[in-house]
This record gives structure tokens, sequence and C-alpha cells, in this order.
């Protein structure tokens, strides 16, 4: 069993697609970062850095105590090895594959994370902030746009822990002022991921734990 230290953003999503996907049971605990849960000393056990996702597997397999991680992007590479799903097994596939993940732990998350502060949430509009980092994702959105030129997903033909990593980003990029018309083939991806049945199923918590008011 996972427990799973979830709020409905982008890098929470993207823990619950993966569990969903390989069918791994898991228990959701709501930690409301609206309210400064993310701050409290249970969930600092689990999560120094004070950020969600994070999770506890109850049974890692090596015979030991419950294991905790945090960082959206070695949980999923953990849930990775641990299920031997979602990763490639041959060397150039999985550096692919991880190439990408850590493109979009390094690069679109943040990027695209600032882009959504200056234009949603900052208490004042800073023209300067607001187009450099919808510039900036907009750069990025190209940059992936061609890596999936003639690929069904990012890595090659199988579906991988990088498309986890990276479709959470692009969901909301109406508010990163982005129009995916711009870039077709990033538009079919995103459309592929968006009909899979566990996708639906990962969103649906929205609507379960953080409903749009």
């Amino acid at each position: 069993m996972i427990d799973l230290y979830y709020w409905t953003t982008p890098n929470g999503h993207k823990i619950s697609l993966f569990l969903e996907e390989a069918g791994l049971p898991y228990t959701v605990h709501p930690v409301n970062i609206g309210k400064n849960e993310q701050f409290e000393p249970a969930f600092l056990k689990i999560s120094p850095n004070n950020r969600i996702p994070a999770i506890v597997d109850q049974a890692p397999g090596d015979g030991g105590d419950p294991l905790s991680l945090f960082e959206s992007g070695a949980i999923l590479l953990y849930l990775a090895e641990k299920t031997g799903r979602f990763l490639p097994k041959d060397l150039r596939g999985r550096q692919m594959a991880l190439q990408w993940l850590f493109w979009q732990m390094g690069g679109l998350g943040p990027m695209a994370g600032q882009n959504h502060h200056f234009n949603r949430f900052a208490p004042e509009k800073v023209p300067y902030a607001i187009k450099r980092y919808t510039d900036e994702t907009a750069r990025l959105y190209g940059v992936l746009n061609k890596q999936l030129e003639g690929r069904q997903f990012v890595a090659g033909d199988d579906y991988s822990i990088a498309d986890m990593a990276i479709y959470p980003w692009i969901v909301p990029h109406e508010f990163q002022g982005q129009n995916l018309d711009d870039f077709p083939a990033l538009k079919a991806w995103f459309q592929r991921i968006k009909a899979r049945p566990a996708t639906g199923r990962a969103y649906a918590l929205v609507d379960k734990i953080n409903p749009p008011k």
C-alpha cells in the first residue's frame, strides 16, 4: 500500500497518474497547501522540504520499515523501478526517458510555475516578469513539440514517467499564455494522454479533494 501525500497541483498529479496507470493500491492524504498544512511537523518528517507530493511505501519489498520519499521526480523513478513499468529497460530508451524527466524537473516545471505566479497570483502585475516567463514557457513548449514530432510519446512509442511528469504542466496551458494550436505535435500528444482512462481517474481526485469553487 502506498500512502500518497497530495494536493491538486501539477506535481501532485504526476504521482496519481502513475498510481492509476499501474493499478497500485494507494490511500490519499490531502495536504492543503492553501492552509499551510505542508508545514505541519508530521508532514515535515516525510517531506522535509515542505512540498507535495510525498509518499510512504508501506511494503517497499526489502523487508525493512516503510519507506518515505519526497520530490516528484524521485518518486516517479522509484515507482517505475518498483513495478518494472513505464521506464524503458534498454539503455538508450531509459536515458531518453530520464533526460526528459529531468528536463521537466529543471526547466518546464520551474518556468511554468513562475509563469503561473506572475500571471495569476502576484499581488501586483510585473510586465517584465510576465513576459519573461511567458516567453520562456513558449520556448520550452517549442522544444517539447520538436521532440514529439514523429513520436507517440516523449521517449518513443511507449508511455513513460517522462510523459507523466510533463503532462500535468501542460494542462494549464491557457493560464500560461500558450495556444496548443501553435504546437501541433505537442497538442496531439496531449490529447492522447488526456484520453487515457487512468488520466481521467487521476484528475477525478480534484473533484473529491479540492473541487473548483
